[in-house]
Formats: structure tokens, sequence, C-alpha cells
């Protein structure tokens, strides 16, 4: 019934968001995040990934295999910060990771764990960030004067 409802609001995310992704093998981290929803302001316990800078979640380990569809995926690339977020919605091991449109929040279940969580996604934002894109670098010595 949830992938029925999933699938008629246009909830799952678009596979050219994980194209090329195998966040089956290998990620660079994994494990259970609580992650608020983006509309209904529950709290749901999901498997995340971070592979070749996307964040996906799936609803266990098990679904997160070659032939699956995650239940959703961000480009850490587009995200400005990720930082510690117990004050903001009241819960240990609670951080947050904003993009210019919004700001999500996770929970973590040790202290350990979301500052492994929020390292991780900073290399991965720092790695993948088009803040600065190759047509944007100028060669100052190659200018002519």
């Amino acid at each position: 019934m949830e992938n029925l409802w999933r699938a008629a609001t246009g909830q799952d995310p678009n596979p050219d968001e994980y194209r090329g992704v195998d966040f089956w093998n290998d990620p660079e981290r994994a494990g259970w995040l609580t992650k608020q929803g983006d509309y209904i302001k529950t709290w749901r316990r999901r498997w995340f990934v971070l592979k070749q800078g996307k964040l996906l979640w799936f609803k266990d380990p098990a679904s997160a295999t070659r032939g699956s569809t995650p239940r959703g995926v961000i480009s850490v690339g587009g995200c400005l910060t990720v930082k510690g977020a117990e004050d903001v919605v009241n819960k240990a091991f609670a951080f947050e990771l904003s993009t210019r449109d919004s700001t999500m929040y996770f929970v973590a279940d040790t202290e350990k764990e979301k500052e492994d969580w929020i390292n991780s996604i900073g290399r991965s934002i720092v790695q993948h960030s088009r803040s600065v894109t190759d047509s944007e670098v100028v060669d100052y010595d190659s200018r002519s004067r």
C-alpha cells in the first residue's frame, strides 16, 4: 500500500538522480539514521548509504540492492552545510543538512555516529561541490596584459 501511495504521489526519486551510482557495493558510509519526513514531519528510521556524492536512503539494508529504488536521494554537491542540530530539533545526536532551498534533519544512534556522518558528508560536499566549475577558473598568468 505504501509503495502504491509513493508511486501515485511521485515520491520515488527520479532514476537520473542516482544512475551510475553503485550504492549496493562498497559505500563510503552506510548505516541507520532517523530522518524527519519532508511533508509529514514524522521521524522514520531508514538505512542510509553515502556513495559518489549521493546520500540515498532505503527502508532497510535488504532494500539496498542492485535492482532496488531508493526512497530518496540527496546530491551532496548541492548542499551548503552539515552540522549538529540537537538544539534545533531537541533530540540528542541530531544533525542537519542544508541546501539553498531546504534543511533536512537526521538523528544518529550515538554521538560518534553523528560525528562520523557529519565528517563523511562534509568530505563528500567538498569533493562534489559545484561552487567552482572548470569554466569559472581563471588562469591569470595566461591573460594578456
